[in-house]
């Protein structure tokens, strides 16, 4: 299997490359022959294979996994029969044939990080570095009930940012669909009894005749509306998943007030709990550093990391660089500082991610609690607007027809 680099030669400059090797510890093994100090080797994740690659597995499954395999593991069941008696455990069918694509590799003789590390979507870096670090420092049990624990606390924030979203998304959907419904089919019969009472140049407030205008809009340019509003959605979503798109938005979301909060602490969280499990279980710094910037979910701090992690490298502590970010809190140079003096840099970094986990959740339940009221009160305006721009001219000029 072909493993991408980075290394530095005698020189200290960094330089990039490719290699053959049967495993992880070999092509480790083959870059130091060379001269050459490894600090990053993966394996090409274009090179996996099986039909189950593309598709994700759901969380509560790959959970139940982990901690299956964890207790096998730690009861001394070789990997190759846990592996097998979880593939006969799993419905999914999805799920079953990556744990025996992965059981096969293992049978071969592959370690199993490296068989995870063809399934990216299935096994994330994150949880491929874990495994690997378990399996050369002989803690695989004890890494895999770590890595069940941050799997499903992830999950819960998932969860808990997606449940907030709910109620203003379906909201704003109903709206949407109201909106057209009223300007398509109410207001033109509106209309119909405004020219009816008053005639074609009777005199209307000026919200009424801009409500009539927006509704005469919306009845003759409909289809192109709709269609302009996909053909938008679809080029944003294609953007969106862009390197530059990606990076532009995650800037923009840090600079929204109530949402920069939110990113920050849920990013803080992520690098803290995934930093400190990937250090516990013996990885190096950078390759820590690495895989930590992309799990963290915003680009924009994933770049400063990689730029700390070029500090580092230099010679560094993490914790310097991490003082001068414009997004890490201070709190959280000061915690690191204290791990390195102390060399408990994964204890007090769990610490950190607790805390603000805890502080995603206050914020979370806060917010959800004040959208509720600020969509009814937004909506009722709106629909105030709509009902006065019609019933006031619908009265008067019914008065001034009753007083002729």
């Amino acid at each position: 299997m072909k493993f991408n680099y980075t290394a530095t030669n005698k020189e200290g400059k960094t330089i990039q490359g490719a290699i053959e090797a049967p495993d992880h510890q070999t092509a480790l093994a083959n870059i130091s022959k060379q001269g050459l100090h490894p600090i990053i080797v993966q394996i090409e994740k274009s090179k996996g294979t099986g039909k189950a690659k593309g598709k994700k597995v759901k969380t509560k499954e790959l959970v139940i996994f982990t901690r299956q395999l964890s207790t096998m593991v730690s009861a001394g069941v070789p990997i190759t029969r846990s592996l097998a008696t979880l593939e006969n455990q799993t419905q999914t069918k999805n799920f079953k044939s990556v744990i025996a694509a992965v059981a096969k590799e293992v049978e071969g003789g592959i370690s199993l990080g490296v068989a995870m590390s063809k399934y990216p979507n299935v096994f994330s870096d994150v949880y491929v570095n874990m495994v690997r670090a378990g399996e050369a420092g002989g803690i695989l049990d004890e890494i895999l009930k770590r890595l069940a624990t941050q799997v499903e606390g992830e999950a819960t924030i998932r969860k808990k940012i997606k449940g907030a979203m709910m109620y203003p998304l379906v909201i704003s959907v109903i709206a949407v669909v109201a909106f057209f419904f009223i300007m398509i089919l109410i207001i033109p019969k509106i209309s119909k009894i405004l020219n009816d009472l008053g005639g074609p140049n009777a005199r209307l407030p000026i919200y009424t005749r801009v409500l009539l205008t927006i509704s005469s809009f919306v009845q003759h340019n409909a289809l192109f509306i709709v269609v302009g509003v996909g053909l938008f959605i679809f080029l944003f979503r294609r953007f969106a998943k862009s390197t530059k798109g990606r990076y532009q938005i995650h800037a923009m979301m840090l600079r929204l007030p109530i949402l920069k909060g939110i990113v920050i602490k849920i990013a803080i969280a992520r690098f803290a709990r995934t930093f400190a499990s990937l250090m516990s279980a013996g990885v190096g710094v950078l390759d820590a550093l690495e895989v930590t910037g992309g799990a963290i979910g915003n680009k924009v701090i994933e770049a400063e990391l990689k730029e700390a992690a070029k500090e580092v490298k230099n010679g560094k502590a993490l914790s310097e660089p991490i003082s001068q970010s414009k997004h890490f809190p201070p709190i959280v140079a000061q915690m690191l500082a204290i791990g390195e003096e102390t060399g408990q840099i994964d204890t007090i970094l769990i610490k950190v991610a607790d805390f603000y986990e805890e502080e995603v959740d206050t914020v979370i339940d806060s917010l959800a609690s004040i959208i509720e009221p600020i969509m009814i009160v937004g909506l009722g305006s709106v629909v105030g607007v709509i009902a006065a721009s019609v019933m006031g001219p619908i009265a008067s000029l019914s008065k001034n027809i009753g007083s002729q």
